[in-house]
């Protein structure tokens, strides 16, 4: 059987595969990696004075990994510019906050031929290759140029922009033509692929052609196309529900709720999370409903990223400011409304900590997938779920119908939301919870890993000429 190679910005194998804090996705492709005998590929969070080339190969309980270390400058313009003050806020529509800067593209563009002038000698000719999220669109460009003519399938797991704001990044034309090199695009939802193909029939610059199945023929080549939504490992998050970790963490939310009602909030800090947003409404909520007051609080967990780019350093100062403004006006000598906590937990403790919420709130401006709404409703008691109040703007909506769907813009509907989530009967919580728990399961990381691999597969024997090949996975 061929490798499969994974690549990606930074490379998550996890060197204690028993550590409650690995993630589901870089468990389920570090399994995907054994099973294919494959090799995990990026930067390695490392820089040096000048740039070798050279890949540090090492084994991480069972998976090989290939470690480069960069520049400093490639990580200022690569990096910090390009991939997160330029692609990161366009993709999520917020072009107030999006940095066009020449020397980001220029970094970009050469940190990305040098990733693939290292890849290059380590690929076997019977690999197929697949690249994550959008620190590498131009790889398969790249390595195309060194003659790599292996399959490769890239995945996006941001949301992608509309048309209209796309066009406003300078050389856009080149950076999707660029991903007419991979073989297989897969995208987390109907609506972004639906943009995608937008933009490729739509801009005259390309003149691109729909074609039958999602693929799509522009710039002299053909790309297939496909929807395949990502998900939890659900076996690996029940097993970290019901450690003894876990159970712990559980109890001792229990014992701090203190006959409350404990409301959830779990993200990184990031403008596209909506926190400040989700503090408002949580601050309406509090306004419109006196009767509540005391009798539930919010645990908003926000773990500090990229603390180095001034956008994200301004956003910490406003939501300390509102988390304490909140807890200013509504306080009581024995209780907080908000407790807020920049720390990060690990995984068996964030199940715990969501098995006690009775209300999770997920309310993105706009994002991927969002695991948390999975992970929620995972960790919940089926005899006594909580109730997933989610954003209509995160991937996961349109598989979760059956949570409490709002605007994450309107206060007043995140406020309403709160109350009919803590106000729901036990029957129709159950019903919701058994709905959305069918979901997680039918959207398995692994069985998201397995469908993706699948269709690259079956991509490669269309272009050989097999025809019993299965038609590309579309949802």
């Amino acid at each position: 059987m061929s490798r499969l190679i994974v690549v990606s910005n930074r490379v998550s194998a996890p060197k204690d595969p028993s550590a409650g804090s690995a993630g589901g996705l870089a468990m389920a492709l570090s399994a995907a990696l054994k099973t294919y005998d494959g090799l995990w590929f990026g930067w390695s969070g490392e820089t040096v004075e000048t740039f070798t080339g050279e890949a540090k190969i090492e084994d991480r309980a069972g998976v090989t990994v290939a470690l480069v270390d960069l520049e400093s400058q490639d990580v200022d313009e690569y990096y910090n510019g390009y991939a997160n003050k330029t692609l990161w806020p366009l993709f999520h529509h917020r072009v107030d906050l999006t940095a066009y800067e020449r020397t980001y593209g220029e970094g970009y563009e050469r940190t990305n031929a040098r990733f693939a002038e290292v890849l290059a000698p380590l690929i076997q000719p019977d690999d197929i290759i697949w690249v994550h999220d959008y620190h590498m669109i131009p790889m398969a460009r790249d390595l195309r140029r060194l003659g790599i003519k292996n399959r490769i399938g890239f995945f996006l797991h941001t949301p992608w922009p509309v048309r209209q704001l796309l066009v406003t990044l300078p050389h856009h034309r080149r950076l999707v033509e660029s991903m007419f090199d991979y073989d297989l695009i897969g995208f987390h939802t109907r609506e972004w692929l639906d943009l995608f193909r937008d933009y490729v029939a739509s801009e005259p610059s390309v003149d691109g052609k729909l074609l039958p199945n999602d693929a799509l023929e522009a710039f002299g080549k053909t790309v297939q196309t496909g929807v395949f939504p990502i998900g939890i490992d659900v076996d690996g998050f029940l097993d970290a529900r019901n450690s003894v970790f876990g159970r712990r963490t559980y109890d001792r939310m229990a014992a701090s709720s203190a006959f409350r009602s404990m409301i959830v909030g779990v993200d990184r800090l990031d403008y596209s999370k909506g926190l400040e947003e989700r503090l408002l409404g949580y601050e309406q909520f509090l306004q419109d409903n006196a009767d509540m007051r005391g009798k539930v609080f919010l645990l908003q967990v926000t773990p500090i990223s990229r603390d180095d780019v001034d956008t994200y350093q301004d956003i910490r100062g406003r939501l300390d400011s509102l988390a304490g403004r909140v807890n200013g006006a509504f306080a009581d000598m024995d209780w907080q409304p908000i407790r807020y906590i920049n720390r990060t937990y690990r995984r068996d403790q964030l199940a715990g900590i969501y098995r006690a919420a009775r209300v999770g709130l997920v309310t993105p401006l706009r994002d991927g997938m969002n695991l948390v709404a999975k992970e929620y409703v995972a960790a919940q008691n089926p005899d006594d779920p909580g109730v997933l109040v989610l954003s209509r703007f995160a991937g996961a909506a349109e598989q979760m119908g059956e949570a409490l769907l709002v605007n994450p813009f309107s206060r007043e509907e995140v406020a309403d939301a709160i109350k009919r989530a803590l106000t729901m009967p036990l029957e129709e919580r159950k019903r919701k919870w058994q709905t959305l728990m069918q979901v997680v399961r039918d959207t398995d990381v692994g069985i998201w890993r397995d469908d993706f691999v699948s269709t690259l597969r079956a991509v490669e024997k269309s272009a050989d000429g097999d025809d019993d090949a299965t038609p590309a996975h579309s949802a």
